[in-house]
């Protein structure tokens, strides 16, 4: 199967530069930016700041909404048996 090239420049301009996707990004980086402060950053070092309660469903920024998990948790979805995403 032949390797398909991934447009960088065009992925940006239709999805990342959206007011919306850099709104979301302040928040996760807003989020890191409070666990590194409070915890340091050796605590995150390797590892993602994930919400518990996702910003998209209603999450906020507070404390007790945000965990620091390893990359390969954060990243992962659950699937079904069928390996579908759930």
């Amino acid at each position: 199967m032949p390797r398909r090239v991934r447009d960088y420049k065009d992925e940006y301009a239709k999805y990342h530069s959206s007011p919306e996707q850099k709104k979301n990004r302040a928040q996760r980086n807003a989020a890191r930016a409070k666990v590194v402060a409070s915890r340091g950053a050796t605590a995150v070092r390797g590892k993602d700041v994930d919400h518990k309660t996702a910003i998209s469903k209603g999450g906020k920024n507070s404390s007790s909404n945000l965990r620091v998990v390893s990359k390969t948790a954060n990243r992962s979805y659950s699937r079904t048996k069928t390996g579908k995403m759930k």
